[in-house]
């Protein structure tokens, strides 16, 4: 119901997922009623797979996210988020709302081990993806949990992108030991303490080079890379069409092309991606962008299928287990004292 653009392409998301994706065995569509049916019964979606739980109250944008869902109980974003709490469903996915979902999500409860939840993106780089956290969970936040993040996005690279080894890097200034502040410097050598493949720090020219797999980095840095490719992306679409309108010449040389465009913009479809998973909590949260359209949202749901297919959870809860008695244990040579 929080999205840009109303339950109708919510709806028409869901169709695409379930014609495409027979393994799905229920979605529930979390909103007002009436609306809601107006919207299956205009998208012709009658699968006996969808079910309709009524929530009177909407989170806007506007909304102050722990205000909102304090006051707004019955609000379709904290009813979804209940279902995932008490077992009635395994995933909840938004496009409402973000520190709404993310404060509302808390209420799941933190996988055992994790410090803090954390955004996780998977972004196109050269020829393939790498995965960002925190994209926008925790702006500010403490070398253990990016520490922890590596690990996170280390077991969802591996899961996701299919990268037996994922080069891990925290996202610095400079690729230098020097550079970085003392949140960077402290998280580093954490890292390296860790059975990770960590190559040390990644400085922006990295990131859509190919040379990294998993970026670590606080929320409020993260939130700011995100939507400044994001801004990026488009503005170079919007500069390659001006040029291309500018004669005749280059229309034609644009028609030979198109394939090659028609790729190019397959690869930074944002919609291909789906929405961003928050790791950590208890549960299967997937953000999906407020601005999303149907195949965005079919996009988040094969998302959030696949992170349950592959025991995300599980594995996260194992790993951080394993990655804090590594960094609790004392240094080789250490002192002992007595």
């Amino acid at each position: 119901m929080g999205g840009d653009h109303g339950c109708t392409v919510a709806v028409l998301g869901v169709k695409l997922a379930l014609e495409k994706n027979p393994a799905i065995t229920n979605i529930l569509l979390v909103g007002r009623e009436p609306e809601i049916k107006a919207a299956l019964a205009s998208s012709g979606l009658a699968d006996p797979r969808v079910e309709i739980i009524h929530a009177s109250e909407v989170l806007t944008m506007d909304d102050k996210p722990l205000e909102g869902i304090r006051k707004k109980k019955d609000s379709s974003l904290v009813r979804a988020i209940g279902l995932v709490r008490e077992g009635k469903a395994d995933a909840i996915i938004s496009p409402g709302n973000t520190g709404a979902l993310v404060a509302g999500s808390m209420k799941l409860g933190r996988l055992t081990g994790v410090e803090r939840p954390a955004i996780t993106c998977r972004m196109p780089s050269r020829t393939q993806d790498f995965i960002l956290l925190d994209a926008g969970a925790n702006a500010v936040a403490e070398p253990l949990h990016l520490a922890q993040f590596a690990v996170m996005g280390n077991i969802y690279a591996q899961a996701i992108l299919g990268v037996a080894r994922p080069r891990v890097g925290v996202l610095s200034n400079g690729s230098e030991e020097t550079k970085g502040n003392d949140l960077t410097r402290e998280a580093a050598r954490l890292c390296s303490q860790l059975d990770l493949n960590f190559i040390g720090y990644a400085e922006g020219f990295d990131l859509f080079n190919d040379n990294v797999d998993v970026v670590v980095c606080d929320g409020f840095i993260g939130n700011i890379v995100l939507k400044t490719a994001e801004s990026l992306s488009r503005a170079i679409g919007h500069i390659l069409k001006t040029e291309i309108k500018a004669s005749p010449v280059r229309k034609m040389g644009a028609l030979l092309a198109k394939g090659a465009f028609d790729g190019l913009k397959r690869r930074l479809d944002p919609e291909v991606y789906g929405g961003a998973v928050l790791l950590g909590l208890d549960g299967v949260v997937i953000k999906a962008h407020g601005s999303s359209r149907e195949r965005a949202i079919a996009s988040a749901i094969r998302v959030a299928v696949e992170e349950i297919g592959h025991g995300i959870n599980k594995r996260v809860e194992k790993e951080i287990a394993a990655a804090n008695a590594k960094l609790a244990a004392p240094a080789p040579n250490a002192p002992v004292h007595a």
